[in-house]
C-alpha cells in the first residue's frame, strides 16, 4: 500500500494521502483515498486495459458535469499532467483513475422507501443523455449485440457448458439448461429490438451504483460506475433497473414505485413499454455471458460463476410472472 500511496503523490501531489481498499466490485479495484486536499477515490481497472473505454467515460461525465442535474455523478481529477487516465506503476498496462468523493451512502440489500426517487433520478439521467453527443465513439456494445459482445460464447460452446459441465458445475445441471434456453431465446429475438428508439445509456443502473442522502435515505445522492455507458435502446435503461428488482421482498411496491419515478421525467411508447419483459431477459442473458466470459478468460475462478449460475437461474424462473407485475407501474 505504501508503494502505491507514493506513486498517487506523484501523480496527483495535492490528493495523495492514505488509501483505504473499498470491498466488493467485479471489475475494478476501489479505494478511499484520505489527504489533506480532501477526500477522492482512486479507481484501478482490472478486466480491461483499454484506455478509449476510459476516456469515452470520462468525456460523458465531463458533459453530464455542466448541467443541472439534481443528483452528483462522478468528476474525474486530471493528474499533474493534465490527464485523468493513468498508468500505475507496478503494472504500466493497468489503467487508473482518480474521482472527488461523493457523499452519500449506498442502500442495504434489502433496503427499499428509495426506488421513486430512484426512477426520477434515472429518468433524468435518461433525459440527459438523450441529448449527449460525445465527440468519442463508445467502446461497448449495444446489449442486443450479444453474440458479437462475447464471441467466446458461440452456441457449441455454450452447449457443451450446459449440457456437459465440468466438474466444478455438475450440480447445476438444471440450472444451466434453465440459462441456455434462455439464451436461445433471447438469441432468437435479437433483430426485432433494433428498430426501437436509441441514445446514449447508463447501461448499469443498479443499487450498487447509487447513493443515497445520509440525512434522507428516500433521497438518490448520486449516481455511479458510467463504464458500460453506450448507444444503446432508451428502454434498456429502465428494463436494467427492473431486472434487479426481481426477487426482491417488496418487488412490485418498488418497481412501481420506480415506474412513478421514471415515467414523471421520461414517457416511453407503447412499443418500448411492450419490449421491457423481453429487454429485462435480455439483461440477465447478458449478465451470464459477461461471467461465462470472464471464467473462460480466467479472470474469475468456478465459484464466481457458480454464484451467478444459481441467481440468474432463478431470477429467470420468477421473471415471467415477475415482469407483468412489475409493468403495471409503467402503464
Amino acid at each position: 500500500m505504501r508503494m502505491m500511496e507514493s506513486w498517487m503523490s506523484r501523480l496527483w501531489p495535492e490528493w495523495s494521502g492514505t488509501l483505504r481498499r473499498r470491498s466488493g466490485g467485479w471489475n475494478n479495484s476501489t479505494y478511499f483515498v484520505e489527504g489533506s486536499a480532501g477526500r477522492a477515490v482512486l479507481r484501478i481497472y482490472e478486466t480491461h486495459r483499454d484506455r478509449d473505454k476510459i476516456e469515452f467515460e470520462h468525456e460523458v461525465l465531463k458533459r453530464l458535469a455542466e448541467l443541472s442535474l439534481p443528483f452528483q455523478v462522478p468528476q474525474p481529477i486530471p493528474a499533474r499532467n493534465g490527464a485523468t487516465v493513468a498508468e500505475t506503476e507496478d503494472d504500466p498496462s493497468k489503467l487508473a483513475c482518480l474521482f472527488r468523493y461523493i457523499e452519500g451512502d449506498s442502500p442495504a440489500e434489502e433496503e427499499s422507501g428509495y426506488e421513486a426517487s430512484f426512477g426520477e433520478a434515472a429518468g433524468l439521467l435518461s433525459a440527459a443523455l438523450a441529448g449527449v453527443r460525445p465527440s468519442l465513439s463508445p467502446a461497448y456494445r449495444p446489449y442486443y449485440e450479444l453474440r458479437a459482445a462475447y464471441p467466446l460464447c458461440t452456441d457449441e460452446a455454450l452447449r457443451e457448458l450446459c449440457f456437459d459441465p465440468p466438474e466444478p458445475f455438475r450440480h447445476l445441471a438444471a440450472e444451466l439448461g434453465a440459462l441456455y434456453e434462455a439464451c436461445g431465446d433471447i438469441f432468437g429475438r435479437l433483430a426485432e429490438l433494433e428498430r426501437l428508439p436509441h441514445q446514449l445509456v447508463h447501461g448499469d443502473l443498479n443499487a450498487s451504483n447509487l447513493l443515497l442522502r445520509q440525512a434522507d435515505r428516500r433521497q438518490v445522492a448520486a449516481l455511479l460506475d458510467f463504464e458500460f455507458c453506450a448507444w444503446d435502446l432508451r428502454a434498456m435503461e429502465p428494463a436494467v433497473v427492473l431486472s434487479g428488482l426481481v426477487g426482491h421482498p417488496e418487488e412490485e411496491a418498488a418497481a412501481q414505485a420506480f415506474w412513478r419515478g421514471f415515467s414523471g421525467v421520461v414517457r416511453l411508447s407503447r412499443e418500448e413499454m411492450e419490449a421491457v419483459p423481453l429487454l429485462m431477459q435480455l439483461r440477465k442473458v447478458d449478465v451470464f455471458l459477461h461471467f461465462v466470459s470472464r471464467f473462460w478468460e480466467g479472470t474469475d475462478e468456478a465459484p464466481v460463476l457458480r454464484e451467478q449460475v444459481r441467481m440468474l437461474a432463478a431470477d429467470l424462473g420468477r421473471l415471467s410472472s415477475s415482469s407483468r407485475r412489475m409493468m403495471r407501474g409503467g402503464e
